[in-house]
């Protein structure tokens, strides 16, 4: 069964994620979760462990922690890497190689060869910005696959690209990898 980890940040169209999530989960592939702690609090991570049946993760402190490695250890679990949605801020932090948080961490001890994904959502305007878009180029250099945005109603009530790609579309992608 091919491991997959799921990067959830903060946009509204993280309830496209779960669907996400069940529908790799469907198809037969393991999925863990990482949601941003903003992500975390747009919807509780107990729905992806419920449509993944797998453990959610969204810090790898507190007490309830086995210990600080959660980083190294998911990153060594997951085959392939998506994240999705990807906001502006996922995009700015990980074309930078900051490490301030869960995700962030396990993406930059995620091995270089494996596949990784990102799917961008946001707001047409913040998409259009130059520093979106030079984030976005350096993400495709260094080694990041893209299923850009589509065309439509966003959800700040905007028209134009940004709507995060469908689950579907994602999980067909997903699913050529290991086909």
């Amino acid at each position: 069964m091919k491991q997959i980890l799921l990067g959830v940040s903060a946009s509204v169209a993280l309830y496209k994620s779960c669907d996400l999530a069940s529908k790799l989960t469907q198809a037969g592939l393991s999925v863990r979760c990482i949601l941003t702690e903003n992500a975390a609090k747009l919807i509780n991570p107990q729905l992806f462990e419920a449509v993944t049946g797998q453990s959610a993760h969204v810090s790898e402190w507190g007490t309830d922690r086995k210990g600080a490695m959660d980083h190294i250890d998911l990153a060594r679990w997951g085959e392939a890497l998506i994240v999705a949605p990807a906001t502006a801020d996922w995009m700015a932090r990980t074309s930078h190689g900051f490490a301030n948080d869960l995700l962030t961490t396990v993406q930059l001890a995620f091995e270089a060869d494996k596949p990784r994904l990102m799917c961008p959502a946001m707001n047409p305007t913040m998409l259009e910005a130059p520093a979106v878009q030079r984030n976005l180029k350096q993400l495709r250099t260094d080694g990041w696959q893209v299923v850009d945005p589509g065309e439509g109603h966003t959800a700040c009530g905007e028209q134009g690209q940004g709507r995060m790609a469908e689950p579907q579309e994602i999980a067909a992608h997903v699913l050529a990898w290991f086909a």
